[in-house]
């Protein structure tokens, strides 16, 4: 049996000068554990191995840590959604990818909940909150992306194009909220995908008739 002090054996998950990647790292952890309000930066020092006032060189507040785990809750969204329009046949079209997304979109909610809250968290001073800053946000070029292929492809009218990434980010992300916070956390995983499959017919409908 090892006797190594748990601080020693936390000092060895990051190498010498990374501290901050390792605090980073742990504030995901907490987020996927317990959402914004777990991500404290004394316990991501204490999980690490180190003082706060050494994680606190690194992150000079609560709100900066938790913008670690908010930004990297972002990018594995992105990821997922990559990931599904990946595993979308190349001859499906493009209404069967935009509904792949709309699918990985809750997916990732219903997966990663904490995370997925993190990701979205406001209250932030730090954190550009105005609707044009989520151009910033890769999934929503990715989901802007897939609506320009529609358009493209002659399924939607030009007329609706413009700003119809808004609706379509509100219908998904409010399902995933009603899913992981809400009154669909009741439902079976059967009901849910026909709530699912639902919601994006009336997305797709609304969108390109």
């Amino acid at each position: 049996m090892s006797h190594t002090p748990p601080s020693a054996r936390a000092r060895s998950r990051y190498h010498h000068g990374d501290l901050a990647n390792a605090l980073a790292q742990e504030a995901v952890a907490l987020a996927r554990e317990g959402g914004p309000e777990a991500v404290v930066l004394r316990e991501a020092a204490r999980r690490v191995g180190v003082s706060a006032p050494a994680a606190y060189r690194h992150f000079s507040s609560h709100e900066e840590l938790v913008r670690a785990a908010k930004e990297r809750g972002l990018e594995l969204l992105a990821e997922a959604l990559d990931t599904a329009l990946a595993s979308v046949p190349d001859d499906a079209g493009p209404l069967a990818r935009l509904r792949a997304l709309g699918a990985a979109y809750v997916g990732f909610a219903q997966a990663e909940p904490g995370l997925f809250r993190t990701a979205f968290c406001h209250g932030l001073s730090e954190l550009d909150v105005r609707p044009e800053a989520l151009a910033d946000y890769r999934a929503f070029r990715i989901v802007g992306e897939a609506l320009d292929a529609v358009a493209a492809a002659g399924l939607m009218r030009p007329e609706r194009r413009a700003g119809a990434e808004f609706p379509a980010w509100a219908a998904l992300h409010g399902l995933a909220l009603l899913w992981i916070d809400g009154p669909l956390s009741g439902c079976g995983a059967e009901q849910f995908e026909q709530v699912l499959g639902s919601t994006l017919d009336v997305l797709e409908r609304g969108l390109t008739g």
